[in-house]
């Protein structure tokens, strides 16, 4: 994995970024590959780039959001002519809002997110897979662990966002184990590493956290945290990139380069097994807490590349249609999409490339 890193990240720097916490509160623009864009351009010529707004509802100083990190930090953006622009949202709720207001052609939810849109009427369409199974966990104390379904019962358990991929998905697993999600109490909570005080002081049972956040607060309350994994058990737990019907009529070659690049940056972090290189690109843009731990960021980018391929069985990003069709009816067994819809029409493959 020989590329040249691209123009520092503007925004997220080894001097400039915090090295403390993860999970923060929105950060604003976040700029990579060069100076700062606006909305989406078409494809750059005479090696020139197109400014291009993607919306993450992830701060972007987590593991889970690696790919594009490492797509910015080894030059796969610049190499497809993008100029990238990261604008952080305050959850997937506000992001989709966002994209369906134009003020940005892409972002990355949940499955679950998107098809109770769709199925409300919200015109967005599944563009690509990156992760397949949950990319969440339930951090508990070891005093009361939350080590089953059937411990939430009764429970009041920390989401970062009222109604959002997190939320929804707590639910969701609730009713495939045969529990009323009403059972159990949720409680919108910050995400930094003074979270878990909440937890050992019974405040909350537990909160839901990225993979990265729940394997630095482990090595920080060693044998006092741990964490719930749904694991594959919940077919609509996963993460795929949405754009709007507009945005791709719009910004169509814009998309496909950005997945492009997403591709390849991901292809590269599951080639390189030891992860050598893969950090040391990382390290050379950007730092902060999971990153910086060798131990924690070996760990998280290892689970994340299980999920990104489904455990070595998946092409990169190319959505499997049984998989779709799956997650679609365990929403619809939850009562949380109504039956009827035709799903295919929420999917479209071509973006993604060979």
């Amino acid at each position: 994995m020989s590329r040249q890193s691209a123009a520092p990240f503007q925004s997220i720097s080894r001097r400039g970024f915090l090295g403390g916490s993860l999970g923060l509160a929105a950060l604003g623009a976040l700029t990579a590959c060069g100076s700062a864009g606006g909305a989406a351009g078409g494809g750059a010529s005479n090696g020139s780039t197109s400014a291009f707004t993607y919306l993450s509802y992830l701060p972007m100083e987590t593991l889970s959001v690696a790919p594009e990190l490492m797509a910015a930090a080894g030059g796969y953006f610049a190499d497809q002519g993008l100029d990238v622009t990261f604008q952080t949202t305050k959850g997937s709720p506000q992001a989709i809002q966002t994209l369906v207001s134009g003020a940005g052609p892409l972002t990355r939810v949940g499955l679950i997110d998107l098809m109770t849109a769709a199925a409300d009427g919200q015109p967005l369409v599944n563009v690509g897979s990156i992760v397949r199974g949950s990319s969440i966990r339930t951090l508990y104390s070891t005093d009361a662990p939350l080590a089953s379904p059937e411990d939430f019962a009764g429970k009041t358990v920390g989401v970062p966002s009222e109604g959002g991929t997190s939320d929804k998905s707590l639910s969701l697993m609730l009713h495939k184990a045969g529990i009323d999600p009403s059972e159990v109490q949720r409680q919108v909570v910050g995400l930094g590493p003074g979270t878990f005080e909440l937890v050992k002081r019974g405040d909350i049972a537990g909160y839901m956290v990225s993979i990265d956040q729940a394997i630095t607060t482990m090595h920080q309350y060693p044998g006092e945290a741990d964490y719930f994994d749904s694991g594959y058990q919940v077919r609509a737990d996963a993460q795929i990139y949405t754009a709007s019907r507009d945005s791709l009529e719009q910004h169509g070659d814009a998309i496909g380069s950005y997945l492009t690049a997403i591709k390849q940056a991901t292809q590269a972090m599951v080639d390189d097994e030891s992860l050598d290189e893969v950090l040391e690109t990382l390290r050379s843009e950007y730092s902060f807490a999971s990153l910086d731990d060798d131990e924690i960021a070996r760990e998280a980018l290892d689970q994340a590349r299980a999920l990104w391929t489904a455990d070595g069985t998946a092409e990169l990003l190319v959505t499997d249609e049984s998989y779709w069709e799956e997650g679609y009816q365990e929403l619809v067994d939850a009562g949380l999409v109504e039956s009827g819809h035709d799903v295919s029409e929420w999917v479209d493959n071509s973006f993604v490339s060979a």
